[in-house]
């Protein structure tokens, strides 16, 4: 069995942008940018029997990302998600339910790879159907480091199957809006550094970051706080920013690099995606460079 640094559980679907269909799905991009940056990733989820099945598989390949672990299900498509841009370029999401994503199996394979593989790396949207969520905490015991992003997408969460998650959490990535409803829960106020303590002591979480789009992101650990202000760049649009942004963040404390590097390199790639047409464009990593300390992209 290959060894991987990371295994990301979950979605793998296509995105279908106002101009086109792209790969995409968390897990997927974070994979797709963690192999990208040098570390090994794989994929645990499910596609359809079809050709829109098969051209995920197709992508995957062609970019050395591991689909050993990508079950078929001939009763359920392929995940869509179809996507027009809203205010400020964020994206409004319309994702199709049931598909084969929500139907993950414990099979022997995939319990064996998650024992042996350093991070797992999970959302809260692949848990929306009780299918892929009992797979899931099946394999949260299993695991070393359990990375946790949130990606609230109503009407796909609730607050009891958000807490189990945040209660086996070792790192959490969320947005700033995601934080304040998560904290609003608990009546936890204050300012972002305040919150974020007050979510990493109820749940025990080591490593809390928060991004914060265009202001750049935030990062909560071990009583510090650090923050990034991020980049100025034109954007194309958003989609897959906040997972090459984590793929980012964990490739540097992979590399034991300090906080603030880490988070000024995650910055850097969120950053340079938004500039890029969907979540997993061909790059060369190299081309962050072209970030100057400003920001701006040079020509």
């Amino acid at each position: 069995m290959t060894q991987h640094t990371a295994i990301c559980f979950g979605e793998i679907l296509w995105d279908v942008l106002p101009d086109g269909a792209v790969p995409g799905g968390a897990p997927m991009n974070v994979a797709y940018h963690l192999n990208k940056l040098g570390l090994s990733a794989g994929v645990i989820s499910k596609r359809g029997a079809d050709k829109e099945g098969e051209g995920l598989i197709r992508f995957l390949k062609e970019h050395q990302v591991d689909t050993a672990f990508i079950q078929t299900d001939v009763a359920y498509s392929t995940g869509k998600v179809l996507a027009t841009p809203g205010a400020n370029y964020e994206m409004q999401y319309d994702i199709v339910f049931p598909v084969a994503w929500d139907f993950i199996d414990a099979t022997a394979s995939v319990l064996e790879i998650v024992e042996q593989t350093n991070l797992l790396i999970f959302g809260s949207l692949a848990v929306r159907n009780g299918h892929s969520r009992k797979t899931l905490f099946e394999l949260l015991p299993l695991a070393k480091t359990k990375v946790l992003d949130i990606n609230l997408r109503p009407p796909h969460f609730d607050q009891h199957t958000i807490e189990a998650l945040l209660n086996e959490a070792t790192i959490l990535k969320l947005n700033e809006n995601e934080l304040e409803l998560v904290c609003g829960w608990y009546g936890f106020t204050g300012t972002m550094w305040e919150q974020a303590a007050a979510l990493s002591e109820k749940f025990s979480i080591k490593d809390t970051v928060v991004t914060r789009g265009a202001a750049g992101a935030a990062y909560f650990a071990n009583g510090s706080y650090y923050e990034h202000p991020g980049f100025k760049v034109e954007v194309v649009d958003t989609v897959g920013s906040g997972d090459a942004f984590l793929a980012g963040f964990l490739s540097q404390l992979q590399k034991q690099n300090s906080p603030e590097a880490a988070l000024a390199f995650a910055c850097r790639l969120g950053s340079f995606i938004a500039t890029q047409k969907g979540a997993c464009p061909e790059y060369d990593p190299s081309a962050l460079n072209n970030l100057n300390d400003q920001g701006f992209i040079i020509d």
